[in-house]
């Protein structure tokens, strides 16, 4: 959340902090409306028209496709999705891996596609938290997962085996919105763009 209000005050747009939120989940100010909720709901939001714009990883993008336009990476929230085994595990590349290897993720439909597209079958157990428990404790041979540094896969005992994507927030826009609100919603996606600096 830092980084998309710290984009919103470079952008003059909002100027607005944690603090200053608090519990809040839908904040007004000089005719913009900002709508806060889980990373992974952004996409309904926009989708359905609740919010014209979105600010949301690119990781979620991959689970959920939706009705919107991608429009600006915002360069901030960088990471990388990876296939992480644990560290005296015999897997690293295709040519190790079980004819059917059995992954634990918070990311199916990315993880499900990524080993297909590879000729690799795939079991995976769908987790919610504690991703980087379930190989510890024999359920998957490994998991996939988000990493900005790679310390808690360390301090797991999981190391990188294959990396999926590399993430950041990214702009999404109603397509809707797009059309009929164009002139306001322009100006809040051109705000954002030099606040990012990407000037196209």
């Amino acid at each position: 959340m830092s980084g998309a209000l710290g984009l919103l005050t470079r952008s003059r747009l909002m100027s607005v902090s944690a603090e200053e939120l608090g519990r809040q989940l839908l904040v007004e100010r000089s005719g913009l409306r900002v709508i806060l909720v889980r990373p992974a709901d952004v996409p309904a939001y926009v989708d359905h028209g609740a919010a014209d714009l979105g600010i949301v990883g690119k990781d979620i993008l991959w689970e959920s496709p939706g009705y919107h336009y991608e429009l600006v990476d915002l360069c901030f929230g960088a990471c990388r999705l990876v296939l992480a085994v644990p560290d005296a595990s015999r897997l690293d590349g295709p040519e190790t891996w079980p004819p059917l290897i059995r992954i634990a993720t918070k990311y199916p439909r990315t993880a499900t596609a990524w080993f297909e597209a590879r000729g690799q079958a795939v079991e995976v157990v769908q987790l919610h938290g504690s991703v980087e428990l379930a190989p510890q404790v024999g359920l998957v041979d490994g998991i996939v997962d988000l990493t900005a540094t790679g310390r808690t896969l360390r301090e797991n005992g999981l190391r990188v085996a294959g990396v999926l994507g590399a993430s950041t927030a990214r702009l999404i826009a109603n397509q809707a919105s797009l059309k009929t609100r164009t002139e306001s919603v322009q100006s809040v996606v051109s705000k954002l763009r030099e606040a990012t600096g990407d000037d196209r």
